[in-house]
Formats: C-alpha cells, sequence, structure tokens
C-alpha cells in the first residue's frame, strides 16, 4: 500500500541518504553524522554535508516533478536516512502569491511575490526546522527536547514531539502571546513564561541540559533545523521554473532559513538544478532590534547583542544569533544588505497588503514589505526587480485591529452610509 508522500512504497522502507557528514560552518571540522551533536568544538553550527555528485546521479528534475507535493518531495537532499523516522503532519509546498494591487500602487514594472509559509503545519514556517529536527531526534533515540521561543517555533516544536511520543519543554519570554502560549500547552509541551528575552530564555535551556538530560534544540545549535529550513530555497527554484529571483526580502532573527535557502542555492547549482546566478539576500529586522544591520554596516563579521530589544514583531526579536557570521556572509555573498524598519512602517504595510490584495501577513512578514518599500526609495533594489518577500507566518496568530463600530437592529439605519 502505498503513502501519500512515497509512491509504492510504505513508511517502513528505508529511504535513498547520501548524508556524508556534519562540518563546523567555521573551522570545516569533520563530524559524525550518525551520533547526537549540538554545535561544534569550536561553538558554532555544524551543517550537514552530502554526496552530491551521487544525488546528481540519482535525482531529475522530471523524477522530482513526478512526485507528490511537499517538504518530504527533496528527500535525496535531506538527513532522514529512513522513512519509519519521519514525523509528517503534512508539510505543504506553500503558495507563491502575486501583489498587483500593492505593483500598481508603488508604480513598479516588477514582481512583487510573496511565499505564504503560514499554510504550514501550526500555522509558521518555524514547521520545516522542526520536523526535520525531530524526525532526526526519533531516529537517534532522544526522548526530551527544549527549547526558547517567541512563540511560533515552540508550538512546532511541541506538535512535532507530540506525534513522536518525545517530550518538550520550551521557555518563553514573558510577553509573548498568549495564542502561542495556549497551543504550545494544548499540544503537550511544558511552557514556562520567563522574565527575560529569547536568548536569556535559551540560558535556561543550556543551563538545565546537565541536570534533565534534554536535548537543546535552540535555533542553529543543532544541525538539522537549518536543513527543514533549506526546502524554501528548494521550493522557490523550483516554483520559479529553476530559477531565483532578483532578490529575497527575508525576516531575519536567528536567521535559519536565510543561512540554510543559501545552502540550497548551492546544492542546486551542484546538482545541476541551477545556475550560477544568485538571488541578493537581503535580511531585514526591526530597529529595535537590529543587531545585523549593525554589523553589516559596521563591516563586521559577528554581531554582538542588541541591548533593550523590543519590536511588535517578536519572531526578529532576538538580541543575538549564534549564526551571526553565516547571515552576513551570505548577504554579502549574495551582493544583498541588512535593513531595518520601525514598527510604524511594518504595521503599515500590513495594512495595506491586506487591505489591496487580500493577504493578511504575519507582522514579520509585513517588515518585508516595509523593507522592499524602503529599499525601492533609496535605490537599493529597482522598480524592475522581481522579489520575494517571505510571510513567515499567519497574521491570524497575532493580535488584530478593533473593530468598534455597531449597528442597532432596532433603530433606522441609513445604508446609503454603509
Amino acid at each position: 500500500m502505498g503513502h501519500a508522500l512515497y509512491p509504492n512504497s510504505n513508511l517502513t522502507e528505508p529511504r535513498p541518504s547520501f548524508v556524508t557528514h556534519l562540518e563546523c560552518s567555521y573551522t570545516g571540522e569533520r563530524y559524525e553524522a550518525d551520533t547526537v551533536q549540538n554545535l561544534s568544538a569550536a561553538g558554532k553550527p555544524l551543517l550537514v554535508r552530502y554526496d552530491l555528485d551521487g544525488v546528481k546521479a540519482a535525482l531529475t528534475r522530471d523524477t522530482l516533478a513526478g512526485r507528490p507535493e511537499g517538504l518530504w518531495r527533496y528527500r535525496e537532499l535531506l538527513p532522514v536516512r529512513e522513512a519509519a523516522d519521519i514525523v509528517s503532519l503534512g508539510e505543504v509546498m506553500t503558495p507563491l502569491i502575486r501583489l498587483p494591487a500593492t505593483e500598481r500602487s508603488l508604480g513598479v514594472s516588477g514582481e512583487i511575490i510573496v511565499k505564504d509559509e503560514g499554510r504550514l503545519p501550526t500555522g509558521s514556517f518555524k514547521a520545516r526546522g522542526l520536523v526535520m529536527a525531530v524526525s532526526m531526534a526519533k531516529a537517534l533515540g532522544i526522548t526530551h527536547m527544549a527549547m526558547p521561543s517567541n512563540g511560533n517555533a515552540g508550538a512546532a516544536l511541541s506538535a512535532y514531539c507530540a506525534a513522536a511520543g518525545i517530550k518538550a519543554t520550551v521557555f518563553c519570554p514573558e510577553d509573548t502571546p498568549e495564542v502561542n502560549l495556549s497551543e504550545i500547552a494544548i499540544q503537550g509541551g511544558n511552557v514556562y513564561r520567563v522574565n527575560g528575552l529569547i536568548d536569556e530564555c535559551g540560558k535556561l535551556v543550556g543551563a538545565g541540559k546537565p541536570v534533565t538530560g534534554w536535548f537543546d534544540v535552540s535555533t542553529l545549535k543543532e544541525p538539522y533545523r537549518i536543513e527543514g529550513k533549506k526546502t524554501m530555497g528548494l521550493e522557490l527554484a523550483e516554483q520559479l521554473g529553476w530559477d531565483v529571483p532578483d532578490a529575497i526580502f527575508y525576516p531575519t532573527g536567528g536567521g535559519t532559513g536565510l543561512i540554510g535557502m543559501w545552502k540550497a542555492f548551492k546544492e542546486l547549482e551542484a546538482i545541476g538544478f541551477l545556475g550560477a546566478k544568485r538571488p541578493r539576500m537581503v535580511a531585514v529586522q526591526a530597529t529595535g532590534c537590529a543587531p545585523m544591520v549593525r554589523a553589516y554596516e559596521a563591516g563586521e563579521e559577528h554581531a554582538p547583542r542588541w541591548e533593550n530589544a523590543h519590536t511588535v514583531a517578536a519572531g526578529i526579536r532576538v538580541p543575538q544569533a549564534v549564526g551571526d557570521f553565516l547571515i552576513l556572509r551570505a548577504v554579502r555573498e549574495s551582493g544583498g544588505f541588512a535593513i531595518a524598519v520601525d514598527d510604524a512602517a511594518l504595521l503599515e504595510a500590513q495594512a495595506e497588503v491586506a487591505a489591496a490584495d487580500g493577504l493578511l501577513l504575519c507582522p514579520e512578514g509585513a517588515a518585508t514589505h516595509a523593507a522592499y518599500k524602503q529599499a525601492l526609495a533609496d535605490g537599493r533594489v529597482a522598480p524592475g526587480d522581481r522579489v520575494v518577500l517571505f510571510n513567515c507566518a499567519t497574521g491570524l496568530k497575532y493580535p488584530l485591529p478593533p473593530v468598534d463600530r455597531t449597528l442597532d437592529r432596532h433603530a433606522d439605519i441609513d445604508f446609503a452610509t454603509l
């Protein structure tokens, strides 16, 4: 009996795996792939490496095109070795949505396209990273996972851990929206409010590890979330007919997705699916928390902690990122840039797109549109450029403006004024 994700097979059959080893992203030192790993000895993220020549021989565009849509169609470039270890909640290929009314209002001749990650399980792109991390945790026999989260990552972790029978513990800043905390809790996660920001929550995960034995699945502190987020780049290239846009505007906190997409494009070129053309990678932050922008503008390789971080876009309120140098390298290698927008601008952008094109962006996604408008105005992108904005979650998970207009059905109503 075939499975929807794997025609003519079942979930207990081995999957083709081309993983060769893990590699320190800073020193290049090699590590074993099939053992539990967090950071390298240098304290830097580990990257999964593949036999790309083997992938090139095994996978063609036609073969890929014949598979069902979804994240797991790219299995040759993913780390899970056996299908039985996959913990799936139905990871769809997220749509590309063009914004024609917004294009007209800005007077641009190029395309503004949103990749809407809010269609994924748990309503955000965090599902991509956590489905991979939890599937690999299942494969490696991990029984308890912990992380800090501004909300959406914790929700994805709790959902996939529930499906895998793994215990999940999540530490959230005390001002995390109630909907996120409730989502984590109802899916079985042990969630705690902490009087601090996400990096301070992360310190609690590290401090508790020797006592509890939980596995630290913090952003880029293990090798596999980046492989899940990488699929955004794989999907995007395929959806654009094996091409890339002129620029990608990406809401950047920990930066896993930006780093992952940059890795994806290199791997696709190595297997002959893409040419040498690359999009300009644009790291979008909030003015109240912009460590990458500050480091980029200063020409630095690392981004020191941003003190007193604040923004309504909680997902990008990350004062310090362990993968800072990888984000900055991708931005610079691509000819891109880092840009910050204020809360007023991103909320205005959210309202504009919703009213003009009917697409409700989350605050972090709206920040990418605000950044695009800012870059368009200062000449960093051209009116004819085709740009992709990443909407990282459904806007329905966030507080929305209140509505206070009422009608009294018992009174006379002047319908002409409605």
